[in-house]
């Protein structure tokens, strides 16, 4: 490829909207005012901007996305001025949800990459899985209206309940359900006492979507 070629293609796409997919593992985002992003995972910007963390912030953002190594570093930055973000997280694929006035989304802390100042949050968490759940049962609740951007390793699969998910693999699901923490002593025996798969989520009713990835996100370790 001539080398003028690959500057061009690769150009950023010239878009009205605030958040915009330069590719399905990069988000562009539209900076006029105040955003949030996750924290780490701005690659570049254009324009004026600053950079400041909210690890402890007003709002109810202490724990918004656990680090299940140390309790070092800040969770989440907030992006004020004007000007363009790009943000990625590990190559993971970033799903664009807009969210009208009285819609709302739970969503793993961890697969949390950006919410527009407007959108309300709230932070919660589910259960215990005896540190057997490495992604963290952190959950961020987000009501519209607003975009929101979060990742998923993979193409994600959207499903109905009743279902049993494992935590390592559960991106979001819809508001209205609230997911408990089962444990499978049966599968364990099957498996091996050591997998994660002993525990699982469970979310019942008949309404309601649950998000999962094809695969069980685990945390690094030192």
């Amino acid at each position: 490829m001539e080398l003028e070629d690959f500057v061009s293609e690769n150009a950023p796409d010239e878009s009205r909207d605030a958040f915009e997919l330069e590719n399905s593992k990069l988000l562009d985002i539209d900076v006029d005012g105040s955003v949030m992003t996750k924290a780490g995972a701005m690659v570049a910007y254009q324009g004026d901007l600053t950079f400041t963390g909210k690890s402890s912030a007003e709002g109810g953002l202490t724990g918004f996305i656990k680090d299940q190594v140390s309790s070092e570093g800040t969770p989440v930055m907030q992006v004020e001025g004007d000007g363009h973000v790009y943000v990625a997280d590990q190559e993971k694929r970033i799903q664009i949800l807009s969210l009208d006035e009285g819609e709302s989304i739970s969503v793993n802390g961890n697969d949390v990459l950006a919410f527009e100042d407007g959108v309300d949050y709230e932070i919660g968490t589910i259960g215990s899985v005896g540190g057997a759940s490495a992604a963290g049962l952190t959950n961020v609740f987000l009501s519209g209206p607003g975009m929101v951007a979060i990742t998923t390793h993979g193409d994600p699969l959207v499903l109905e309940p009743p279902v049993r998910t494992d935590p390592d693999a559960t991106v979001a699901w819809s508001s209205d359900l609230s997911p408990s923490i089962e444990t499978d002593r049966s599968l364990g025996d099957a498996i091996g006492q050591s997998s994660g798969e002993t525990y699982q989520m469970a979310f019942d009713g008949t309404s309601g979507f649950v998000v999962v990835q094809p695969y069980e996100e685990t945390a690094q370790r030192a």
